[in-house]
């Protein structure tokens, strides 16, 4: 198995990022070949400030080998450093369909009412995420329930290109999704009907990995609830987001089932629940977040460990990114 995944370096990760992809990627590193990405070619499709990209590359690869990330069992680069991704996807743009990226409901999402006004490269952008993984050939992708359309257009890509011009050869490997059963979806503090997330202009609607444990203890208190009592049983949860939210983020960190989690605390109020909440959040993220205060200043340290990993990846997808050249008909 070789799994390849990509962040966007955008600031800050919180918990929704850790326990919904982070921790996943530690877990495997140990379990197959990994290749793991900054997108910064992903996030120029949106207005950017350039000298913040570069910080915040650098932060999140900081942030990344801090959770756990082992520059010796995966490989861990900046697209920026691995040209072949930028090739790979004009060379892919000749087989993608304007009518399947047409259906692509991030593009309408991101690109709001101002469809004239978005870039190009936010409605290419994923041809560059097929590219991302069809360079490597990816037998597996990790992803989200918003990322599953994107993986079956990397999929309808290289099954059209094979069909095309691999004259009996497949080209490209045709990824599958991993969907991790135990994968918490994380919701903000303020809004349990709305995922965390980094844009929220209110920082007490989530918990930073680099929060300190006075700030993660405030947040956890002031984390909005219900007034009733945590059920014993998971059907309790039905019509309570708030509640569904912390038990989740309880069972994610214990490791265990939220029947488990509700079991000990339920019929328990969230006077008793949130200290119990904190503690384990607290206990987890403190080496975490130790870590990154050394790393995050160490710039050389940093580059080194990305220019490393782009120097594997360049190597291991050179010779996708040649066989699509030659299927092409292209002299180089």
């Amino acid at each position: 198995m070789r799994v390849v995944s990509g962040i966007q370096p955008t600031g800050n990760l919180h918990l929704g990022n850790y326990l919904g992809a982070i921790r996943n990627w530690v877990k495997m590193q140990d379990e197959m070949e990994c290749l793991y990405f900054l997108a910064d070619l992903h996030a120029i499709s949106m207005p950017h400030v350039p000298a913040e990209l570069t910080a915040n590359t650098r932060e999140m690869a900081a942030a990344l080998l801090a959770c756990g990330l082992d520059t010796d069992k995966a490989i861990l680069f900046n697209q920026a450093q691995v040209p072949a991704h930028a090739e790979l996807q004009w060379l892919l743009t000749g087989t993608a369909r304007m009518g399947w990226l047409n259906r692509m409901t991030q593009f309408k999402d991101k690109s709001g009412k101002n469809r004239e006004g978005a870039s190009i490269a936010l409605f290419t952008y994923p041809v560059l995420q097929a590219a991302d993984v069809l360079l490597y050939q990816a037998t597996h992708v990790p992803v989200g329930e918003d990322q599953k359309q994107h993986l079956e257009l990397a999929r309808d890509i290289a099954q059209k290109f094979n069909t095309d011009f691999g004259n009996g050869t497949d080209i490209f490997t045709l990824p599958d999704p991993i969907i991790p059963k135990e994968t918490a979806r994380i919701m903000s503090l303020r809004d349990g009907s709305s995922k965390m997330s980094k844009s929220d202009p209110s920082d007490m609607s989530r918990i930073n990995l680099i929060d300190d444990a006075d700030t993660i203890l405030s947040k956890i208190k002031k984390a909005k609830t219900d007034p009733e009592p945590l059920p014993s049983e998971p059907a309790g949860l039905e019509g309570r987001p708030e509640a569904k939210n912390l038990v989740g983020i309880y069972a994610a960190f214990a490791d265990e089932t939220v029947e488990a989690t509700l079991s000990r605390f339920g019929d328990q109020g969230f006077g008793a629940f949130k200290p119990a909440l904190a503690e384990i959040v607290i206990e987890h993220l403190r080496p975490i977040s130790e870590r990154f205060a050394v790393l995050k200043d160490d710039h050389e340290q940093i580059d080194a460990a990305l220019a490393k990993g782009a120097a594997k990846a360049r190597e291991l997808g050179g010779p996708t990114l040649k066989a699509a050249y030659a299927a092409l008909g292209l002299l180089r």
